[in-house]
């Protein structure tokens, strides 16, 4: 059996319904990616998220450990 499909958010989507049986193995087989554009590079992707972070506390940076995981200050 073949069974066509794509990526999407990082699960495997087949463009047509399947029934396989629970804990079948498969192999997967990439026949094509996506091309990468030539400012596809990580810095690109990274900025595309600069500045959208609003309200944030001026010592976010410093106290990174407390706010992210409710550590106490030393």
């Amino acid at each position: 059996m073949t069974f066509r499909g794509r990526i999407k958010n990082g699960q495997i989507t087949l463009d047509e319904p399947a029934r396989l049986p629970e804990g079948a193995s498969v192999v997967v087989e990439v026949v094509s990616a996506p091309e990468q554009g030539p400012n596809d590079d990580l810095a690109d992707l990274l900025l595309r998220h600069a500045g959208k972070g609003v309200e944030l506390p001026a010592d976010l940076a410093a106290q990174h450990d407390r706010y992210a995981h409710g550590k106490p200050n030393p």
